[in-house]
């Protein structure tokens, strides 16, 4: 059946692409040509590469964390959402996340079908100066990461074609929906005032909160101390995706300007805070001063900072990075693992941080660093308005991601089961998913 199934899949593709011409209209030619900031254009091109360069990042610091028998399998995840979410972005969920809204909750996406409309000839109303396409694809990167996030929850047990299947529906009925809500004009958390620079309700919030659905629902590992396979990968992947999280944040200022600068500034104190505080807390508590906990401290900063990101100052930026690495040092040393198997500690590193980012983003946001916070600034500033409107968000995402999520795996485990076999898990995912080893 799977057979059938995935050979109907590229026939209707190769078929749609080949007569695209006939049963998609051409995108559009504006009566007046526009004028595009090359600096702008240029910027966003380069920061589009950085964010996709997150992507295998994640892998090899997901892929250095998990066992021997399990790196392959874990870095395949990460990549095959580029594969994957690439070719679904383009087909229909741009359409679904940015195309004209349906109850400020989710696209229309039969305008933007297979990038119907989105040429080189048009912008993106709230970025003028790139052209339409680079937005897209710039937002595509986005996408592709969110469900690789998720993979580190239930590492090392699960199914690689379920996987697939579950990154495809998140996709289209989890991302897309948060995505329109918070960036679409017309999206309801938009409207609402919610501030998001950068990702941290509908990438982070999204994924740490869709990790523990998946860590609950597959259950624990058979044996779930095993020693990282390659603290070196873990590293590598840290540098990678600090790299990259600069396309990430700076890119989403959608230009080569000073808040593009501010978000830079921002997001390099914050995660040096972040690790810094991390193996501090470390220390002090009685542990050794690790690698592994100087990376996943520089995770959480860049995470926490994401949705802050262009919104607050240097000095406020270090106080979110320091103090999400110890909410979330924490949540790691205090998470119940002996009945939640969250192999890589996802939920409180990227949902946990996420979240933290988020509610100080309505503590520290200033009209000063940008304009568009206007007279609803920061708590810190008298105005509890901002502060309100993202606890409102973070409640509705974290349901609406938890529950959604859950379901998905639910529907998907009646499809095709989740888990590997007790045999293949004791085999590794390397050898039992993919016929490879190291």
């Amino acid at each position: 059946m799977r057979k059938i199934i995935l050979s109907v899949i590229l026939i209707t593709i190769l078929v749609l692409t080949f007569v695209s011409n006939f049963i998609l209209t051409d995108n559009p030619i504006p009566a007046e040509a526009v004028k595009f900031d090359t600096g702008d254009t240029a910027w966003m091109i380069v920061a589009t590469a950085f964010v996709l360069l997150m992507t295998p990042g994640l892998g090899f610091f997901y892929g250095g964390m998990v066992g021997k028998k399990n790196v392959i399998s874990t870095m395949l995840q990460s990549f095959m959402a580029m594969v994957i979410v690439t070719i679904l972005w383009v087909v229909v969920a741009f359409g679904l996340a940015f195309g004209p809204t349906i109850g400020g909750i989710i696209g229309d996406p039969t305008s933007n079908l297979f990038f119907q409309g989105v040429g080189t000839n048009t912008a993106w109303s709230l970025a003028p100066t790139i052209p339409f396409m680079l937005f897209a694809l710039f937002q595509a990167k986005f996408a592709i990461i969110t469900p690789a996030l998720i993979t580190g929850a239930f590492a090392e047990r699960v199914r690689f074609w379920a996987y697939l299947l579950f990154m495809v529906l998140f996709i289209l009925i989890i991302y897309a929906p948060l995505a329109h809500m918070t960036w679409h004009p017309d999206g309801i958390f938009f409207k609402m005032g919610v501030l998001d620079f950068a990702g941290g309700t509908v990438v982070h919030m999204s994924a740490g909160w869709a990790a523990l659905a998946g860590a609950i629902f597959l259950g624990k590992r058979k044996i779930q101390k095993v020693n990282p396979a390659r603290i070196t990968y873990v590293l590598l992947g840290t540098g990678l995706l600090w790299f990259g999280w600069f396309g990430f944040n700076a890119g989403s200022a959608l230009g080569s300007n000073g808040l593009a600068v501010q978000a830079l500034g921002t997001t390099t104190v914050a995660a040096a805070a972040a690790a810094m505080a991390w193996v501090f807390l470390d220390k002090i508590i009685g542990h050794k001063l690790s690698a592994l906990g100087a990376c996943i401290g520089a995770v959480v900063g860049l995470v926490a900072i994401t949705p802050a990101a262009g919104f607050v100052s240097i000095p406020h930026a270090i106080f979110i990075g320091a103090f999400a690495a110890i909410v979330s040092n924490l949540v790691v040393s205090k998470f119940p693992k002996g009945k939640i198997d969250d192999a890589l500690d996802v939920f409180a590193c990227h949902g946990v941080g996420g979240m933290v980012g988020m509610l100080l983003t309505g503590v520290f946001a200033s009209k000063a660093i940008n304009p568009v916070v206007g007279d609803n600034q920061g708590l810190i500033f008298g105005t509890p308005t901002l502060f309100i409107n993202q606890l409102i968000a973070l409640v509705a995402v974290s349901i609406f991601a938890f529950v959604g999520s859950y379901i998905l795996f639910f529907v998907v485990n009646k499809i095709t089961p989740l888990r590997v076999t007790e045999e293949k898990e004791e085999l590794g995912l390397d050898i039992s998913q993919h016929g490879e080893y190291l």
